[in-house]
């Protein structure tokens, strides 16, 4: 082998090397944006995923809330009933008994007196629990 020969080797040798070099340094650039752009789509996906588990979450507190709200205001309806109303449900309650004896002494009037006694019931069983509020705010 003549000189020029050898330089020529040692040349292709050398460009070679760069060659390989010039593309692992390109494909590990290429790989490392590739890696970057999945990573950021994934965490893209799992920041949604969050976000609508938060959403849900806050619409079921909020739906919660309300019906909270709504069981709050009913309670201090009943609360602000008192000592007046359920004297008058008893006073009503004594008129539907003599209401139930009247219709008791009419053959045609069983199903009125039947009547009458449940709608008696009820409004005791009302009375009692007005009773009963009555002496939970008392306490």
């Amino acid at each position: 082998m003549t000189a020029i020969q050898i330089c020529a080797l040692i040349a292709l040798i050398a460009l070679a090397g760069l060659l390989v070099w010039a593309g692992y340094f390109m494909g590990h650039s290429d790989g490392m944006s590739a890696g970057r752009k999945e990573r950021d789509a994934v965490q893209q996906a799992e920041s949604a995923k969050t976000i609508r588990e938060l959403r849900a979450s806050l619409e079921f507190i909020k739906a919660d809330h309300a019906n909270l709200t709504q069981f709050s205001k009913r309670l201090q309806q009943a609360l602000a009933l008192g000592e007046p109303e359920r004297q008058t449900l008893i006073d009503i309650a004594d008129k539907l008994r003599i209401a139930a004896e009247t219709f008791a002494a009419f053959r045609t009037g069983k199903k009125l007196e039947r009547e009458t006694r449940t709608l008696r019931d009820q409004a005791l069983a009302m009375a009692e629990l007005l009773q009963i509020a009555t002496e939970g705010e008392a306490a």
